[in-house]
């Protein structure tokens, strides 16, 4: 997992997140990344799967008939 740090932070900043951090119960390095990951992944973005499932729904759906493929497979050979 990436990590990345963060310089010439304020120490005003820092006690702020200290004590956000302590308010949610959880480490400073916690509440960043929570902080980070809601800056730029907000809950009310748009998310192209759900969009296209409520449009098909929108319009009665799709249904298909697929049938597996029950038949055994076999390793692939390279020669």
């Amino acid at each position: 997992m990436p990590t990345i740090v963060v310089r010439n932070l304020p120490e005003e900043t820092h006690r702020a997140l200290k004590v956000r951090a302590a308010a949610h119960r959880r480490s400073t390095e916690a509440e960043v990344r929570e902080i980070l990951d809601h800056a730029v992944r907000p809950p009310e973005r748009l998310r192209i799967g759900s969009e296209l499932a409520a449009l098909g729904r929108k319009f009665g759906g799709v249904r298909l008939k697929v049938r597996r493929d029950a038949a055994e497979t076999s390793a692939a050979e390279f020669d």
